[in-house]
Formats: C-alpha cells, sequence, structure tokens
C-alpha cells in the first residue's frame, strides 16, 4: 500500500503548529467559541458600535493589530509550552461576574467588558502564565475592544471651550463664554458633543500604546509619549474649535462649519497624528530585531517556575470553565425576571402652597424615560409666582431597554432643541444640569434616582444599588425624579426649585409618595 494512504496526513493548517499546542488551541477555540455565543448579543452590540459610530471606527482595526501582535512573537511562543493552570479560573469568574454585573443592570459597558476580558482569562486558564507573561500586551490591548469614550464627553467638551475662548482672546476677538456656549460678533457657537474631540482622543490612545510597545524600551519614554497621545490630541482639537471661530469672523458660519468639516475634520488630525509620530521617532529605542519576548528570562523565572505547581489538565480546565459559565448565565436569568411589584395607577399628589396648572412650557421640555412603566409631568406654581416641572418615571426593574441612567434617558432630550450647557450646584443630593435652548432660553432640571432606601443624584451609585439588588434577587422599583424650572419672566430657576422642595421635604420619601411605596 502506498505510504501516503497508510499514513494519515496532519491537517494541513496545524503542520506549523508545534506538537505541544495543537491540544491547548483547541481547548482555547473551544472556550472562544463558547463565549463568544454565549454573549453573542454583547459581541454584536459592540460590531455595530465599530461599524456605526465614528467615535469607535478604529477598533475595526484592533484584531488585526492583535494577530499581528501574536504573529511577532510566534518564533519565541514555539519554544514555550502551554499547560492549563486551575488558579487562573479566579479570573475567568471575576470575568463571568462581571459580565453578569453589567447583564442584569443594564450598564452595557460592564457586561461588554467581561465579554472581552474573559478571552485572556480563559487563556490564562489554559495555558498557564508563561504563555500569558509572552503574550502580556495583547492581551491587555485586546481590551480596547470595548467601546468606551462617552462619559468623558462633558469634560471635554468643557476643556474644549475653555482653550478655545483663551485663544479666541488671544487672537483679539471679542467673546463671551458660557458652558459650552461661546458669543461672538460673527455669531454664537456650541462646542457640542461631535465638537469634545472623544473619538481622537481614543483613537490616539490606541495608536500610542501601540506605538510606546512597539517602538520604545524604556518605560520613562513611553510614559512621555502616552502623555502626549493623550494631551495633543485634546490641544488640538481647541486649536480646531478656535480656528472655526477665527474664520467665521470673516468668511461667515457656513463657509468655517465646511472648513471645518473638510479640513479639520480630516486633514487637520492627520498632521497632528504624524506631528506625535515625528516627534517620537528620534527617541524609538528598540532595534527592529529585538524580540518581544525574553524567552530564557520566561523559562528560568523563580516565580513562574512556582506557579507551575499549580498546573493541571487541560480537559478539566475547559470543563470548569464551562460549568462557571452556565452557572452565571443561570444566575443572570434567574436575576433578570426579578420584578417588582407596581400600583396599577400613580399621580402626582397635591403639593401644600402650590396648585396644578396647564404645562405649557416656552420650548417642548419632556424628558425621556424608554421603558418605564409609568411617567408623569406636570406643572406647579406658588402664590410667588415660582414655576416648576415636574416629572416622574417608575420602572420595575433596571435592565436593557428600561435604564434610568443610560446613555441619552433623562433631563437632556437627545435630537431637539436643548443642549448641555453646564453642570450646575447640586441641590438634597440631586444633580443639576443647566440646558438651552436656540441659544437663548435657559432652564434647570436636578434629577434623583431612588431604589430601596438610596435616594442618589449620581447614576454610579444607583448603578451600584441595582447591580446589589439583582444579585441578592431583590426585586425593588427604581424610580426618576427631574424637578425643572425655565429661566423666564425673571425667575430664578433655582430658588423655584428649591422653594418646591421646601414644601415636599425629603425627594427620597416623596417619591416613595407617589409610586405608593409602603
Amino acid at each position: 500500500m502506498p505510504r501516503d494512504l497508510a499514513m494519515p496526513r496532519t491537517f494541513a493548517p496545524l503542520e506549523h503548529v508545534p506538537s505541544a499546542w495543537r491540544v491547548p488551541l483547541l481547548h482555547l477555540a473551544f472556550a472562544w467559541l463558547g463565549s463568544i455565543l454565549l454573549f453573542l448579543q454583547d459581541w454584536a452590540d459592540m460590531a455595530h458600535q465599530w461599524w456605526d459610530s465614528s467615535t469607535y471606527n478604529h477598533i475595526l482595526l484592533i484584531p488585526f493589530v492583535l494577530a499581528w501582535l501574536v504573529k511577532l512573537r510566534a518564533p519565541e511562543l514555539a519554544l514555550l509550552k502551554p499547560q492549563a493552570w486551575w488558579p487562573g479560573l479566579l479570573p475567568v469568574a471575576c470575568a463571568l461576574f462581571l459580565w453578569l454585573l453589567g447583564r442584569v443592570s443594564g450598564l452595557n459597558f460592564a457586561s461588554q467588558l467581561g465579554a472581552v476580558a474573559f478571552l485572556p482569562a480563559s487563556l490564562l486558564a489554559l495555558m498557564g502564565p508563561r504563555i500569558v507573561a509572552a503574550l502580556l500586551f495583547p492581551l491587555f490591548y485586546s481590551l480596547l475592544l470595548v467601546p468606551f469614550g462617552d462619559v468623558l464627553v462633558p469634560s471635554l467638551q468643557m476643556i474644549t471651550a475653555e482653550l478655545t475662548i483663551a485663544l479666541t482672546h488671544w487672537s483679539g476677538i471679542p467673546a463671551r463664554i458660557e458652558g459650552v456656549f461661546i458669543d461672538t460678533p460673527a455669531g454664537l457657537f456650541e462646542v457640542a458633543e461631535a465638537c469634545s474631540g472623544v473619538k481622537f482622543l481614543i483613537a490616539m490612545i490606541a495608536l500610542g500604546a501601540l506605538v510606546a510597545h512597539v517602538c520604545f524600551r524604556s518605560w520613562w519614554r513611553r510614559l512621555a509619549f502616552m502623555t502626549a497621545a493623550v494631551a495633543l490630541p485634546i490641544l488640538a482639537n481647541g486649536v480646531r474649535a478656535w480656528g472655526t471661530i477665527y474664520i467665521a469672523q470673516s468668511q461667515g458660519i457656513e463657509f468655517a462649519a465646511g472648513f471645518d468639516h473638510i479640513f479639520y475634520g480630516w486633514v487637520f488630525f492627520a498632521l497632528v497624528m504624524l506631528t506625535l509620530l515625528a516627534a517620537g521617532w528620534p527617541f524609538f529605542d528598540r532595534a527592529p530585531e529585538e524580540p518581544f519576548v525574553d524567552v530564557p528570562a520566561i523559562q528560568h523565572s523563580p516565580l513562574l517556575r512556582t506557579l507551575d505547581r499549580f498546573s493541571f489538565s487541560g480537559w478539566q480546565a475547559l470543563a470548569a470553565i464551562g460549568l462557571l459559565a452556565l452557572a452565571i448565565t443561570g444566575w443572570s436569568a434567574a436575576a433578570q425576571r426579578l420584578e417588582a411589584e407596581l400600583p396599577a395607577q400613580i399621580a402626582l399628589p397635591d403639593v401644600g402652597g402650590w396648585q396644578r396648572m396647564e404645562y405649557r412650557p416656552t420650548v417642548r421640555w419632556e424628558p425621556r424615560a424608554a421603558g418605564a412603566d409609568h411617567r408623569l409631568l406636570g406643572r406647579f406654581e406658588d402664590e410667588a409666582g415660582h414655576r416648576v416641572d415636574v416629572f416622574y418615571a417608575l420602572y420595575r426593574a433596571q435592565d436593557e431597554g428600561r435604564d434610568a441612567g443610560g446613555f441619552g434617558e433623562g433631563a437632556l432630550m437627545p435630537d431637539t432643541a436643548w443642549r448641555w450647557l453646564e453642570d450646575g450646584a447640586p441641590i438634597s443630593a440631586g444633580k443639576a444640569e443647566w440646558l438651552q435652548a436656540h441659544g437663548n432660553h435657559k432652564r434647570l432640571a436636578v434629577t434623583w434616582y431612588r431604589t430601596g432606601d438610596l435616594l442618589t443624584g449620581e447614576v454610579v451609585r444607583l448603578k451600584l444599588a441595582n447591580m446589589a439588588d439583582r444579585i441578592t434577587m431583590r426585586p425593588n422599583a427604581t424610580a426618576t425624579l427631574i424637578l425643572s424650572a425655565e429661566q423666564v419672566n425673571g425667575q430664578d430657576p433655582e430658588e423655584a426649585i428649591r422653594a418646591f422642595l421646601s414644601s415636599v421635604g425629603d425627594p427620597g420619601r416623596w417619591m416613595d409618595r407617589v409610586g405608593q411605596r409602603p
């Protein structure tokens, strides 16, 4: 019989894979494929953001960068032997628990971070600490697959506005700033969310981290380069906004806006990126042929030799990971079925010294509370002429689609005339925000959240409380209260809101009263 018929050939893709790696890679493939199927909704949501949001388009390149980083290490990895490591099950459990926290509270960032963190965590459990030591940077870099940056937008708006007004005054243009609005002789300019520079900042962070790793050996040089990668786009965005205002003074707002999108939107930031790379080039201190993995150091490390004592079977590790995943998903399913009992109907109660009146705002304003089971909106007026708009929303539970503190929820309605102006001073633990419409109409809105005995204006505290309720299987309702007042007819919005609060008393107890909580 011919030899090639008697002896089956090795599967082609594995011909160049060392024999010690073949079964561990199979284990890893099973774990990763299973996790992607298990967290398919999270991966689909992330992919949608990568593709549809210009802020996250750069993430489409990160999988290819990760593959390239692993390929650079392939010759050194072939000299190491993977070995399953049972303490690695702890990071796996942590990643799964983080996913659970995000899933049961509606916090997408947490569930997506947990889904992505499962990949390096399972690699540690299935291949051991020596392989993780060789792949340390790519594993951490993989966390950039998670879309982040929205939380930075308000701060970046304010920083850009301050830089812009300083440059505007420096260039001799008379201007006045109020929050994120800058009034100039050519017109009123807004440092909107799209002008915050967040998309370029997070893209530069991803680029800066990659360049710092690949091109530098010195940690001080890496730190200096990353500092520049963060500071330069922020400063450049301030220059961009100032340039738009400067051009508008002579050429008009329409011309300046078009020039901004064409030149500043593409060419300017490309030049900034090239400037950063050119400035760092003379200080690159890693030789092109220098390996990224110090194999002798990994092979002879006393610490890694000690950790080898906790190795065990790869199939056992894979089975343990599967059991952890099933336990966490079962826990999630049970927690997500929890819902508080709510009354069939609720209403805003009478407030002593205040009268209900027809709700007719100067500019349409109705806070968003998608997924709420009850919504109330009304206007109250007292004898002193204070007018306060009251919005109340009540939820049976918090999860995807019904998220009191989610993006686009609350006082600032997306896709309307209203714009965020600046934060106000907190009132009775509530978060105060100044909103503006049509450049001259202002409204102060103060937001409180209530769940269980917690009363807060901070979304983070609400999320933590929601997580604790779901994890401990407590079906608590969540309520949102927004007190708001317009700055019209000489009314001081803050004074009006404080007057209303002095009549209703403790906001938390009043919210319980509206929601008929015993």
